[in-house]
């Protein structure tokens, strides 16, 4: 490499760390500045509880494993319908890929459902379901599936057609291009909508814990608001912050690998 590359490699490290420092010190302010609004009463530290407070009470709850209990029902579930909504999504945009009709007649149909307001979905599917990890589950697929189908099928019809007729024109058959066009030629776009997906799934699997079940996050805060422990509900919304952190992260790992093996 010549010393200006090597520069400019150097430059785009220290500029990534000054990112990072810089997020790590924003966080580090606001937390600090919200334990001394607390200490000091300029906010009501029984409304707004504290880092500390928090902190504490997730001590507490760690002491008899209950707040693992309910964080490992609530990345089960989101898991779950997230896994589905990506299989679903892709199964379904494939099957409106192969049948162009098809899709003409579904469009606004799937618009329609995409536009709806999913938490008014819910209470149907309590009345359909039951109040059990199954509506939950479909309560998180119901906030990603529709967009994610949509999101896919336009990127499968915005694939280069000069590749898809070469197939044609060597005399391969529509799963030809299926296969060697125009699924390769999606996994960026299928990444992308696994990141968007990861915390819609997320925000839907709360949503029906709102409503429909007795563990989980999700109940967690609705708990806590009732019987006004408020500490519960903060720490719960933290561990919800970090948790879709996390997953977003891992996502974003897979597509630095699949960015770094396709060259």
């Amino acid at each position: 490499m010549t010393t200006e590359h090597l520069r400019f490699l150097k430059k785009i490290r220290r500029r990534r760390r000054m990112v990072v420092f810089l997020r790590i010190l924003i966080l580090f302010l606001f937390l600090l500045q919200w334990e001394i609004c607390a200490d000091t009463g300029v906010v009501d530290s029984f409304i707004f509880s504290s880092p500390s407070r928090i902190v504490t009470c997730f001590l507490k709850m760690t002491e008899d494993g209950s707040v693992f209990h309910h964080i490992g029902i609530t990345l089960y579930e989101t898991l779950v319908s997230f896994l589905l909504v990506t299989l679903t999504s892709i199964l379904i945009a494939i099957l409106l890929w192969c049948f162009h009709g098809l899709s003409e007649i579904l469009d606004p149909y799937m618009v329609v459902l995409n536009s709806l307001p999913k938490s008014a979905l819910a209470p149907l599917l309590i009345v359909w379901l039951g109040a059990n990890t199954t509506t939950i589950v479909v309560a998180g697929m119901s906030v990603a599936i529709f967009g994610s189908i949509l999101n896919l099928y336009t990127s499968f019809s915005t694939i280069d057609q000069e590749k898809i007729r070469l197939i044609y024109t060597l005399h391969g058959k529509r799963r030809h291009a299926l296969t060697k066009v125009v699924l390769p030629g999606s996994i960026p776009a299928i990444i992308s909508n696994m990141k968007v997906n990861i915390g819609l799934c997320l925000v839907g699997v709360i949503i029906g814990e709102f409503l429909a079940a007795r563990s989980g996050l999700g109940y967690l805060i609705i708990y806590s608001s009732q019987v006004f422990k408020l500490d519960w509900l903060l720490m719960s919304i933290c561990i919800l912050c970090i948790i879709a952190v996390l997953l977003y992260a891992i996502i974003n790992l897979i597509e630095k690998w699949y960015l770094k093996k396709t060259g």
